[in-house]
C-alpha cells in the first residue's frame, strides 16, 4: 500500500528527493510484539573493531540537561576511547525533526539522534531509523528490564527502533498540605471524582475561587489516556477509521464538559495556558494539576506547601502515556558509525547509569533493576513523590502509534479548544472531527 507520510510532506517542503515509504500501520497502544527469532545477529567482528570513529549525536536536550549529558559522554568515551561523540543541539523537537528530514533527503545523517515519542512511528514507517534487533540479539540485552510500555513506545511493526532515554508521564501533582487539611485523597477511580470535587472546590456565588483539579487542554498527550481509561479508543482496532466519536470514547469529554460548567475543573488552552495553570496551583487556586512528571522538581522548589504526586484516575483501565524522547540509530549511517551508535545507545540507557542519568535531567528511570537497587532506594528517599508512578510502572504505555497521529490528533484537539475557550458542547463537534480524521486516514491507505 502506498501511504502519505508527514515526513515525506516535510521533505517535499525542502524540495528534495523523498525516501521510499513502506510498512503498515502502528498499534493503538503498542508497537507490536518484537521477535528476534528471525533476526540475524550483528557482526561480532564489528563489535570488537577499535578503528577510531567519530559520530554525531543530534539532540534536543535543554540547558538544564547539558551537565548530565556531558558527564555521560565523558564516561562513555572512557569506556570506548576509540569513539568520539559530538553532541549537536538541534533545537526543540519540531526543529530537530525537520533537520532530520532534511538530513535524510541530503543523504548526510547523524549516526544517532533523539526522537520525540509520538513521532517514532512516522519516521520508522518511512525507513529512516535502523532496526536495533541485530545488536540486541548479539549482545543479549535484557529487554524485560525495561518497563514494557516504555519499551513498546520505541517499537513499530514488530521491530525495536529505539530505547527510552528521557522519559516522563503525566501525573496529578497535588497540594498535599491542602488535601490533608480537607481530609481527602486524590481520586484513583472516576467514581471518586465527584465526591473529590464537592469537597475541594470553593465558590463565591457563581465564581470558582478554588478548582478541584486542572487538565491541560493544549496537548492531546494529557487527555488521550482519559479516553482509553474510560474504555474508549482513538482509532478502530484495525486503525482504519476514527473512533473518537464513539460512545465510550466520548465519556471523558462529556465529564470534562460537565465539570468545567459546574466550576470544579479548570482547563487551559492556547498561549500562556501552561504558565497560568502552574501559577494558579502555586497560589492555591487549583488543588491538583495534571502535568508532566518532569515538572516535579519545579513544583517542589517553588511551592510553599508539601507537594504530592498521584497516578491519574481510571475507570475501565488506569493508564498514562509515555512522554519525552528516545534514542535511535539512523539507517543511513555507515556500518562503523552504526556500531558506535549502538554502543552509545546501550551505554546511555544502561541500568548502571540509569538513576544518575534520570536524576541529572529530571526525568524518570526506566530500568527495573536500577529502581530495585540500593541506589534506587536512595533515589526514592530523595524523590518520594515518584513512588506513585512506579507503583503503576507497567501501566505507562505508548501514545497512539500511527504515522498520521501528529496530523489527525490536531483535529480533535481543536474540539477541546472549542469546549475550553467557547464553552461549546464537544459531543456534536467530535462527530464532525471524526469525518476530518477519516479524510486524513484515507491518505494512508
Amino acid at each position: 500500500m502506498k501511504k502519505k507520510s508527514w515526513l515525506l510532506t516535510l521533505l517535499t517542503i525542502f524540495m528534495v528527493i523523498t525516501t521510499a515509504c513502506g510498512g503498515g500501520g502502528g498499534s493503538e497502544s503498542a508497537g507490536g510484539e518484537v521477535s528476534l527469532d528471525d533476526v540475524e545477529a550483528a557482526s561480532m567482528d564489528m563489535k570488537n573493531d577499535t578503528t577510531p570513529v567519530k559520530i554525531q549525536y543530534w539532540h534536543a536536550h535543554a540547558d538544564a540537561q547539558l551537565e548530565g549529558l556531558n558527564y555521560m559522554i565523558a564516561e562513555f568515551q572512557k569506556k570506548y576511547p576509540h569513539i568520539t561523540v559530538e553532541p549537536v543541539f538541534q533545537g526543540g523537537y519540531p526543529d530537530l525533526h525537520k533537520k532530520l528530514s532534511a538530513a535524510v533527503a541530503a543523504n548526510n545523517v547523524p549516526a544517532v539522534t533523539n526522537v520525540e515519542v509520538s513521532s517514532l512511528a512516522n519516521f520508522a514507517d518511512s525507513g529512516v531509523f535502523a532496526d536495533l534487533g541485530p545488536w540486541i540479539k548479539r549482545d543479549e540485552v535484557k529487554m524485560d528490564d525495561f518497563a514494557q510500555g516504555m519499551l513498546n513506545a520505541y517499537a513499530y511493526n514488530g521491530k525495536q527502533f529505539g530505547f527510552p532515554l528521557i522519559v516522563s508521564t503525566s501525573v496529578f501533582v497535588y497540594n498535599k498540605t491542602m488535601l490533608d487539611e480537607l481530609g481527602v485523597e486524590p481520586p484513583a477511580k472516576w467514581d471518586e471524582i465527584e465526591d473529590f470535587n464537592a469537597k475541594v472546590t470553593k465558590k463565591e456565588g457563581d465564581k470558582t475561587t478554588r478548582y478541584a483539579f486542572s487538565v491541560p487542554g493544549w496537548d492531546t498527550w494529557y487527555y488521550d489516556p482519559w479516553n482509553i481509561n474510560g474504555g474508549g479508543q482513538i482509532l478502530t482496532e484495525d486503525l482504519s477509521a476514527s473512533a473518537v466519536e464513539n460512545e465510550d470514547s466520548l465519556r471523558y469529554l462529556q465529564n470534562f464538559y460537565k465539570w468545567q460548567n459546574d466550576g470544579s475543573m479548570h482547563m487551559g488552552f492556547g498561549k500562556g495556558a501552561s504558565d497560568n495553570m502552574r501559577q494558579m496551583f502555586l497560589n492555591g487556586e487549583i488543588a491538583m494539576v495534571q502535568h508532566t512528571s518532569a515538572m516535579l522538581k519545579m513544583y517542589r522548589e517553588n511551592a510553599d506547601f508539601e507537594v504530592g504526586v498521584s497516578f491519574i484516575p481510571g475507570d475501565k483501565v488506569r493508564t498514562s502515556n509515555i512522554g519525552g524522547a528516545g534514542i535511535v540509530m539512523m539507517e543511513g549511517a555507515k556500518d562503523l558509525e552504526k556500531e558506535a551508535a549502538w554502543k552509545f545507545i546501550e551505554f546511555m540507557t544502561s541500568a548502571e547509569q540509569n538513576i544518575k542519568w534520570a536524576e541529572s535531567v529530571g526525568y524518570l528511570p526506566t530500568r527495573k533493576s536500577a529502581i530495585e537497587s540500593e541506589e534506587g532506594d536512595q533515589y526514592f528517599e530523595r524523590w518520594p513523590q515518584y513512588r506513585s508512578v512506579y507503583e503503576h510502572f507497567d501501566e505507562v504505555t505508548p501514545r497512539m502509534q500511527h504515522p498520521a497521529y501528529p496530523e489527525f490528533s490536531e483535529v480533535y484537539k481543536e474540539v477541546v479548544g472549542e469546549m475550553v475557550l467557547n464553552k461549546k458542547d464537544p459531543t456534536p463537534l467530535m462527530q464532525d472531527a471524526a469525518k476530518k480524521i477519516n479524510d486524513i486516514l484515507a491518505d494512508y491507505e
